[in-house]
């Protein structure tokens, strides 16, 4: 029965989103006190939520502090210099866009964190979408998959749980993984060039006029060079009337004017100009940066106190007044708010999921179902269950809860524990875009994106991504 329900819970909350009848947050908190009930343990429904919170607490803590960390260095302008880069190389060309955006993606995504992927990609590329009309949709979905291949990172999580769960050493995990990853990644590169071209096909081939930074009372267009998009004229059949947009979350506040584009959207624009910008300390803020990154990665502190160091000292160093900081503060606070809401509300999902033995069951019974006669194919059968399974639950639930079960049937099949892990990594392009991962909601809210419409656009191409890194680590025999 348990299996049963904690099936019909993760069903209902899909159908309930993408549907549009509920938003994920309600969702996320209504849905599982419902099961709760239904399980007849609506009086423990208080523990489970209590649990739940406790273990994402230090997520939700990461993610505020990083959001205001990384908010305040594109703020200050330290990434300008590598999103023009990036902008030049895709000029308006939607080919070179989407191409850019995945590339850009997978670069940031070297730091193991992907709320700071997100955010620098979507502040970096929303103006170009907007401006040029295309799908933001797309620009999600790119972000999300190239991300989610990057994520099998020894720092970004999955791997390190696989090789605890497992009692393994990281490096004899991923290492030899690394030519399926990196086919992986020219999928999705791939995928961004095909996507690119449809994207080409719809609007027909765009140009940017050379046009310098001005507004005018009979015009309420901008050019934002500062996030790298300038203004554009369409010459295809995009053409009509010019819009711009400014990356959501950044730059607002008293740093930058607001206009609104035809639709009657409200942006805050990134120019080169603003106020906050602080040439003079920006290697400063590089270093600064640079010092986190490797301190996440070697691990001197916890993740969490490292960015709420970091954000404090950010703020201080580049904003002594008080006005200011409160204005800094205040122009991330809708981005600090939607993310750290949507993270505890999770943990009503997840704190039900677990507390009342869904999972446990639900896990057991996929385990149970696999024929006796598949047991020395557990690393392809691990692969293929990795998509799914990491997809609706978290990271943690699938590697502390069902890998070790994988791993001990394929021990009795002769497929070795290494081969087990290595497989379990194939499931992370799809995971980046799971309810359960609040990063996802970085994404779509900075992009202005409704989560089920992503969802329903980028889970085919992020399963598939996943399929591709399984049949390149059979075919080069890693798994």
């Amino acid at each position: 029965m348990l299996t049963i329900l904690g099936f019909g819970m993760i069903a209902t909350f899909l159908v309930l989103i993408m549907m549009k009848k509920v938003s994920p947050i309600a969702a996320l908190v209504l849905i599982p006190a419902l099961f709760c009930v239904f399980v007849g343990k609506g009086a423990k429904l208080g523990d489970y939520v209590v649990a739940g919170i406790g273990d994402l607490a230090p997520t939700a803590a990461m993610l505020m502090f990083a959001i205001v960390y990384f908010g305040l260095m594109i703020d200050v302008g330290l990434f300008d210099p590598i999103v023009r880069g990036i902008l030049k190389f895709a000029k308006a060309d939607p080919v070179r866009i989407v191409v850019g955006t995945a590339v850009l993606a997978a670069i940031v995504s070297l730091d193991g964190d992907g709320s700071t992927t997100f955010m620098i990609t979507v502040s970096a590329m929303y103006p170009l979408y907007k401006r040029l009309k295309m799908s933001l949709i797309v620009m999600t979905g790119v972000a999300a998959t190239a991300n989610g291949v990057m994520n099998t990172l020894p720092w970004g999580g999955p791997t390190a749980r696989a090789a605890t769960a497992l009692k393994l050493d990281a490096s004899d995990i991923f290492v030899p993984m690394i030519p399926a990853l990196a086919v992986g990644l020219l999928f999705v590169f791939a995928l961004a060039y095909v996507l690119g071209r449809r994207e080409r096909k719809r609007l027909g081939y765009l140009s940017l006029d050379e046009v310098t930074e001005t507004v005018t009372e009979n015009s309420d267009e901008k050019v934002l060079v500062g996030a790298g998009a300038s203004g554009g004229r369409a010459s295809g059949s995009g053409s009509g009337k010019q819009s711009s947009g400014g990356a959501a979350g950044t730059g607002s506040g008293s740093a930058a004017p607001s206009y609104q584009n035809e639709d009657g959207e409200t942006f805050a624009a990134l120019d080169p100009n603003r106020a906050t910008l602080r040439p003079k300390l920006y290697w400063f803020n590089a270093l600064m940066t640079v010092t986190l990154l490797t301190a996440m990665i070697m691990e001197w502190l916890p993740i969490p106190v490292l960015f709420i160091l970091g954000a404090a000292l950010a703020l201080t160093v580049n904003f002594p007044h008080m006005p200011d900081q409160r204005a800094r503060i205040a122009a991330h606070a809708e981005n600090v708010l939607n993310v750290s809401g949507m993270v505890f509300a999770a943990a009503v999902f997840t704190g039900v999921l677990q507390g009342t033995g869904m999972v446990d069951h639900m896990a057991k019974w996929v385990v149970g179902g696999i024929p006796d006669w598949m047991g020395p194919h557990m690393a392809l059968v691990t692969g293929v269950l990795s998509i799914p399974f990491t997809y609706f639950m978290s990271n943690d639930g699938f590697y502390f809860g069902i890998l070790p079960v994988l791993a001990e049937a394929g021990n009795a099949h002769g497929v070795s524990t290494l081969e087990v892990a290595r497989a379990s990594l194939i499931g992370q392009p799809l995971h980046m875009s799971s309810p359960l991962v609040p990063a996802v909601f970085v994404l779509v809210g900075m992009a202005k994106v409704e989560f089920g419409d992503h969802t329903k656009f980028t889970v085919k191409w992020a399963a598939l991504t996943a399929l591709v890194m399984l049949g390149a680590g059979f075919l080069f025999g890693i798994l």
